[in-house]
């Protein structure tokens, strides 16, 4: 695989699209901002001194996306024909979560867009906030999906992200494996964290023992988890959706061995 924004001397050039075949594309990009309780609180309320602090940021976002040929070099001017710029307040995390998506029919993604959309807005809640805290961090920027073009579609998945070990004692009753199958030698269940809760919990996959669930329904799941390390007592930390092989599922749902359940906050949009 070649960069594209080099040449064969290995210098960097404008990708020429001329003879592309126009397309629709579509791109959606997140990130995460993280600040004070007390922060959120007057965020939420409309009391910070700079006003309606989500409505700046939403069209910084947009202003941004429209403008990004020129904050970053090799990108073209498109005609965008849709930007938004979404917020969510997470009072558990004590942060919110922003997401962007940009569209075109053309001929060149637009991947940058989503994610300058995002970068800026972050920035503006930055910069709307920093008054009563300057201990904010801004992260977890990344491309969630992108479609159209020659390269295909894309979907941000768990194994995109590397998961944080989890020690529960080396060869004891218990222990956990990671990785993108059941390969404990056992029957097991697969378990995912996905989108923001990934994020907050520091956990992407694992698999854990069948014949250890107190239960064998998600609550026997849950009871296992927060058994095995304190992190995944964060399910109970608002709400939390769970899906099992991919339908919808609650405490009482029953499991079978080499079953797959993903825990996911809920989606929300604007």
């Amino acid at each position: 695989m070649s960069l594209t924004h080099l040449n064969p001397r290995g210098e960097a050039h404008m990708v020429d699209v001329g003879d592309k075949a126009e397309s629709r594309r579509e791109a959606r990009a997140s990130g995460v901002i993280h600040m004070r309780p007390a922060t959120l609180a007057l965020l939420a309320d409309g009391d910070l001194p700079k006003g309606d602090v989500l409505a700046t940021a939403r069209i910084a976002g947009i202003q941004a996306a429209k403008r990004t040929h020129e904050l970053i070099p090799l990108c073209h001017a498109l005609a965008l024909s849709k930007v938004s710029v979404d917020f969510r307040l997470d009072e558990a995390a004590s942060c919110v979560h922003v997401s962007a998506t940009c569209r075109l029919t053309g001929r060149t993604g637009v991947e940058m867009e989503a994610l300058t959309a995002v970068s800026v807005a972050c920035l503006t809640l930055y910069d709307m906030c920093k008054a009563v805290d300057k201990d904010m961090e801004i992260g977890s920027i990344h491309l969630d999906a992108k479609t159209g073009g020659k390269s295909g579609d894309y979907q941000r998945g768990p194994a995109a992200m590397e998961p944080a070990p989890i020690v529960t004692g080396e060869g004891a009753t218990g222990e956990v494996s990671l990785g993108v199958r059941c390969a404990m030698g056992e029957p097991c269940i697969r378990v995912k964290c996905l989108a923001e809760l990934r994020e907050r919990l520091g956990v992407g996959e694992v698999s854990v023992p069948f014949a250890e669930l107190e239960s064998a329904d998600v609550a026997g799941l849950k009871a296992l988890l927060k058994s095995m390390d304190a992190r995944f007592a964060g399910l109970d930390e608002g709400r939390v959706l769970c899906a099992v092989n991919q339908v919808m599922a609650g405490n009482a749902t029953p499991l079978t061995a080499e079953d797959e359940v993903a825990f996911f906050p809920p989606v929300t949009g604007g």
